[in-house]
């Protein structure tokens, strides 16, 4: 499953977070131990260095997976995606957990405790570090610009949020392609033949076309409701051909033969398809009833009820299609002065115009049907089949257009049926206002709609059940938001920090979203599961780096003010910018080279974790220290001590 491996990718990131934080973390320590000679061994001080950062590292894992929890909430086709992804997600950061807590400390003493850590800063971090320190220094105690930053940042994401085009998947660059055609009804299986035929000679002859293969009609046995004007052609295009070239060849082909309606799908845009509900319409009303008359004319009076609501467009009745037939009506009273029986005729008829199966032909493994059926020139006319012989009890023949009435009458092809009702729909498209909103209003113009007894309407189709189930996730979503600020004060140990930290989480997430624009405009799955990989780096980050604070205020002897948040960012600083230089250089090739068959997924991913990469180092090493200056205060000691005795006792 493509999803998984998205989960693992995105979890990717806050497996190099960790491993990068505590390598960083025990390096530092273990060199201040040396040069203070304190008395506790290398493998005391190892576990001290990883246990102080498992710590916030916990909360920040925890406020990742309260981020994902919505998706395990996700059904239908959206929840059949979005789960594995989550479990993948949710599992990978539980094991980079456990190997943080176990794998991590013991690697440390290996390679650690007898080497030489304090070594010489390399030019490029160095200049790094002297630029941050001076820039830092003059930003720390810029608070407001602090929050203008991170407003300016969340006011971008939020305009550009509703610029983004939604699709839940994007186009698969698939080789198999699947044309769907559709002629008028009453079209003859001979002439679909025909035009198949000739449509797959060309299609064949396209460059980078490698087979092709059709059918009309219906397989036997075949559970697919389809008639002999309606057929499907497989396209397969070679796979060193030039992709987009070869598609754009075969969609210009078969749009050359007006008159069809035709669909252009991969297998997977096919089989999603097929999985959603069937109407992709915004708003679908549906009228019930029995009466193909009366429910024409009470759905044109549903209509014309709801048009007036402001936000409907491209209103329209979907009718029953139909298509010509014969109709054969016996004239009682003739066939009776002839003693025919109305079941004489029928069968006489149906006989001869239609077939009849009379008993099957085995033959190598094969079953054949045989039926009886008239011959081409008995049946080509009205007038011809009017002309045919029935059988008569008391002996001669009598022309079947004496006894009946043979006329042309339009019937409907398929008869559309839910809860035991026939039905028929009246679609609009939704624009410029809120799905919910113009629903209470078709409801409120429904109301006032009479209808017959056993008619009446309602709103169905995916426009309902997209409206219950983004309610029912907005609340998911809100009750993940509360989750998510509980967590942040049980960390900070204030309530104005964890606010202030959640939206700061908020702005880092903007520059995914800018780069969504800009990679494309279009939101798929893979955009936002790496915003959820972004928020997660964001969030590990931001929890560590006010810890770090709190830490040296607590433990280190520091005073709170701009010393101690220098000090504190300057510590931080290069792993934070270690995390996002090895996050961008593992997922930069995949964004500038990702537009191939088979990363359809994963290359808008990339696109949106390295938009966000910028935007949440910028409130890492800018915004939140600032804040935190202005506003930031060490919890209470009980609670300092609750939350650090298991840490303590651990390293013990």
């Amino acid at each position: 499953n493509f999803l998984i491996l998205a989960g693992l990718m995105v979890a990717l990131v806050a497996i190099i977070d960790d491993a990068i934080i505590d390598a960083e973390n025990i390096k530092r320590r273990l060199d201040q131990h040396r040069q203070s000679q304190g008395g506790k061994s290398a493998m005391a001080v190892i576990f001290e260095a990883v246990f102080e950062m498992r710590t916030a590292v916990a909360y920040g894992t925890g406020i990742t997976v309260l981020a994902t929890a919505p998706a395990f909430f996700m059904q239908g086709i959206e929840g059949a995606f979005f789960q594995p992804f989550a479990i993948s997600f949710v599992l990978a950061l539980l094991a980079s957990m456990v190997v943080a807590l176990t794998v991590t400390p013991a690697l440390s003493v290996f390679l650690f405790r007898n080497t030489a850590l304090a070594q010489r800063e390399s030019p490029i971090a160095r200049s790094l570090r002297g630029v941050y320190d001076a820039v830092v220094s003059r930003t720390v105690n810029a608070s407001g610009a602090a929050l203008v930053t991170a407003g300016v940042i969340v006011a971008a994401g939020a305009v550009a949020w509703p610029m983004l085009s939604q699709s839940f998947l994007p186009t698969f660059k698939e080789t198999n392609l699947l044309v769907s055609w559709e002629a008028m009804p009453g079209t003859s299986r001979p002439e679909m033949s025909r035009i198949v035929g000739r449509a797959t000679n060309e299609l064949r002859g396209l460059p980078g076309v490698q087979n092709v293969g059709a059918h009309v009609g219906r397989a036997v046995l075949s559970d697919k409701v389809a008639n002999v004007n309606s057929g499907e052609i497989w396209v397969r295009i070679d796979p060193i051909a030039d992709y987009d070239a070869t598609l754009a060849a075969v969609q210009a082909t078969v749009q050359g033969y007006p008159g069809f309606e035709l669909d252009l799908l991969t297998y997977l845009d096919d089989k999603t398809t097929k999985a959603r509900a069937s109407n992709a319409d915004d708003l679908v009303v549906r009228v019930y009833g029995h009466e193909f008359d009366v429910l024409r004319e009470k759905a044109e009076d549903v209509k014309k009820a709801i048009s007036s609501v402001n936000g409907l467009s491209d209103l329209r009745v979907v009718g029953l299609v139909e298509e010509p037939q014969v109709e054969i009506r016996v004239k009682l009273a003739a066939a009776q002065r002839y003693g025919i029986k109305p079941g004489d005729v029928r069968r006489a008829a149906a006989t001869l115009v239609s077939g009849l199966e009379v008993g099957s032909l085995f033959e190598q493994q094969k079953v054949f049907a045989v039926v009886v059926w008239g011959v081409p020139k008995v049946r080509h006319s009205l007038n011809s089949i009017r002309d045919l012989l029935i059988d008569a009890p008391a002996g001669g023949h009598v022309r079947l257009g004496e006894v009946a009435e043979v006329t042309i009458k339009a019937t409907p092809t398929v008869i559309k049926r839910e809860s035991v009702s026939r039905y028929m729909d009246v679609v609009a498209t939704v624009r410029g206002r809120a799905l919910d909103s113009i629903f209470d209003d078709v409801e409120e113009r429904l109301e006032q709609v009479e209808f017959p007894q056993e008619y009446r309407a309602e709103i169905v189709g995916t426009s309902a059940e997209r409206l219950e189930e983004r309610r029912r996730m907005l609340e998911i979503g809100i009750a993940a938001a509360i989750g998510i600020l509980l967590v942040l004060q049980a960390c900070l140990g204030t309530w104005l920090m964890a606010a202030l930290t959640f939206v700061s989480l908020i702005a880092a997430l903007g520059g995914g979203v800018l780069a969504a624009l800009l990679g494309g405009g279009v939101l798929t799955i893979g955009s936002l599961v790496g915003l959820v990989g972004v928020f997660a780096i964001a969030a590990r980050n931001c929890v560590s780096l006010i810890s770090r604070y709190q830490h040296l205020e607590q433990h280190e002897g520091e005073t709170m003010g701009a010393g101690l948040v220098q000090r504190g960012t300057r510590e931080r600083f290069a792993p934070i910018v270690m995390t996002a230089v090895t996050v961008a250089l593992a997922f930069l090739p995949v964004a500038l080279f990702g537009s191939v068959a088979g990363l359809e997924i994963v290359q808008p991913m990339a696109v949106v974790i390295l938009g966000g990469l910028v935007t949440s180092t910028i409130v890492n090493l800018f915004v939140v220290p600032a804040l935190y200056a202005k506003f930031g205060s060490s919890p209470e000691p009980e609670f300092q001590e609750r939350a650090q005795g298991t840490v303590l006792d651990a390293a013990e």
